[in-house]
């Protein structure tokens, strides 16, 4: 199972977390607020108050061993980069940072931030997704819980054909579009880049193709990441 450090209870690291744990991860949910701790600490793996600036307190409750820390932190700048740094000491592997304007995402950036979050421009729910399946590149909701996604074929498609991997009884999602992998040669076409095709049953898959595959989000987050 995933664990996530959500660090920062404000309107958008409250749903983060809620919807990271809706999606099956285990959370940590941080701040020193202890009103919205007591708020979601029923709705979480853990809900602990503490000061984000503390490493001895991060590291004992485990923050170091999650797969992803997003720190929600967006209008306390000063604080933002001490806790990205921290983090980054911890050995995280993955930070994400909010910030409230670009060029604080260029400095966080610079402390240690492997991706800045501008929440404004970003719904809670598509970060949500975003962590829990990042072998999903794209994803467009056509409806509540179903989607049309983009998915680039790993090492475990390689070399099968579609009806070998048999995507609908296996993982429960449709494949509608194929657009092969290129060589460097070919990379140069971009009409090469761009072509979708129509999959046939015979039609062999290779690490790298893009294929569109269409099912819950529940199910597509399931897809192999390797």
């Amino acid at each position: 199972m995933q664990r996530f450090a959500v660090i920062g209870l404000g309107r958008f690291g409250t749903q983060l977390a809620r919807n990271l744990t809706k999606a099956g991860a285990e959370v940590i949910a941080i701040d020193k607020d202890r009103k919205l701790i007591e708020n979601i600490s029923t709705e979480v793996t853990v809900a602990v108050r503490l000061d984000v600036t503390d490493e001895d307190a991060l590291r004992a409750q485990g923050v170091d061993k999650v797969e992803a820390a997003i720190i929600g932190i967006g209008e306390n700048l000063e604080t933002s980069i001490l806790a990205t740094v921290i983090l980054k000491s911890l050995g995280v592997k993955y930070i994400c940072t909010r910030a409230e304007r670009l060029m604080h995402g260029r400095i966080l950036r610079r402390v240690g931030a492997d991706e800045v979050i501008f929440p404004e421009d970003e719904a809670a729910s598509r970060w949500a997704f975003k962590l829990m399946a990042p072998q999903i590149s794209e994803k467009l909701e056509f409806a509540p819980g179903f989607s049309l996604a983009q998915y680039t074929a790993t090492s475990s498609f390689d070399g099968k054909t579609i009806i070998e991997l048999n995507l609908r009884k296996k993982y429960h999602v449709n494949l509608i579009g194929l657009r092969p992998s290129t060589s460097p040669l070919e990379a140069e076409d971009k009409l090469a880049r761009q072509t979708i095709n129509v999959p046939q049953p015979d039609t062999v898959i290779k690490k790298g193709d893009v294929l569109w595959l269409v099912g819950s989000d529940e199910d597509l987050a399931a897809l192999p990441e390797k």
